[in-house]
């Protein structure tokens, strides 16, 4: 089960990073042909955005195994109620809820990813990865940069113009200390000889600064950390365990995605019901409320995750040995 595992978590990693940098190819070449419109860029968010929900839909599958009892009814009572409380603070002080969001969510891609890299690790060999600091810069790159970029301005006047102030002045300290933070835990890392969280870094920087600020987004959510959760997860969630048993790595993830599908179409269904009811129309403001929607769900999401996320930083490999993948 270990050899599976670690083939496809170590499958991912590659295939995620990959992904990324031919979705920024292809938005390379649409920027040279359609320039800086939002339309096509709107249209990338919403399926990268859609392909990226199905993993933070398993979290009760997880943490409740049985489907058809009091417990499940009672945990997806809180966990719609939090959801639901968080939309509606969402709506009505869009601009702080939007800030919470922003650095709640970089704290969670980063150690996300750390503890991606960390379960590597483990099923290898043990490395002095320095797990903190790769995952303040690994989370706060992907979604700090795209938002403090002078392109910023007209990607949050499409999804809403309340936003546009939330950096305030600090926009371009901010956009310096990210880059300074990534490359110096890039330096470090390679001076350790840790290579592959280094091109990570790396990649995310060049995705950040390359990328119009809703793409980069976007293609991170749904094309990098979405993959690496799933990955994850099949390490917790039983039909998937029982693949990795059986050597069906590509199965077991696939298992795990399948899980979180019906999540698409009730969120798609639910923000497009909150488009109708503010009055306006569905194509104009989809992408705020889907963005609304799935913001609101990474709260509770983050809440359940958080405990497997420390056990992954904070446990240590059994291989003494100490080399670098």
């Amino acid at each position: 089960m270990q050899e599976s595992q670690y083939g496809l978590l170590t499958k991912v990693r590659d295939m995620s990073r990959a992904g990324v940098l031919v979705g920024l190819g292809i938005t390379v070449i649409l920027l040279q042909l359609l320039s800086q419109q939002v339309g096509w860029q709107i249209s990338i968010a919403l399926i990268a955005l859609v392909i990226g929900i199905p993993h933070g839909a398993v979290d009760h599958l997880i943490a409740i195994p049985e489907l058809l009892s009091l417990k499940m009814a009672l945990f997806l009572i809180k966990y719609l109620a939090v959801t639901g409380l968080a939309i509606w603070f969402m709506l009505v002080f869009p601009l702080l809820g939007f800030q919470l969001i922003v650095f709640l969510s970089a704290l969670h891609f980063g150690v996300g990813d750390a503890s991606f890299f960390m379960e590597i690790y483990r099923r290898s060999q043990s490395v002095r990865f320095p797990r903190a600091l790769y995952a303040v810069a690994a989370g706060f790159t992907p979604v700090m940069i795209p938002l403090v970029s002078e392109n910023t301005r007209t990607a949050l006047e499409a999804v809403n113009p309340q936003l546009l102030s939330w950096a305030g002045s600090f926009a371009h300290q901010a956009l310096l200390g990210c880059i300074v933070l990534n490359l110096t835990t890039v330096t470090l890392l390679l001076a350790r000889k840790i290579y592959f969280p280094a091109v990570d870094l790396l990649a995310l920087l060049v995705l950040a600064l390359m990328a119009p600020p809703l793409v980069a987004f976007a293609l991170y959510f749904g094309l990098w950390h979405a993959m690496r959760h799933t990955a994850r997860l099949t390490l917790e969630f039983g039909p998937s365990l029982r693949q990795h048993e059986l050597n069906k790595p590509l199965l077991s993830f696939w298992l795990a995605v399948r899980a979180g599908l019906p999540a698409v179409a009730i969120v798609m269904a639910f923000s497009a019901w909150l488009a109708v009811a503010d009055g306006t129309t569905v194509s104009g403001n989809l992408l705020w409320y889907l963005l609304v929607v799935t913001w609101a769900l990474t709260v509770p999401h983050m809440a359940l995750t958080a405990r497997s996320d420390f056990n992954a930083m904070t446990q240590e490999s059994d291989v003494e040995e100490l080399v670098s993948l």
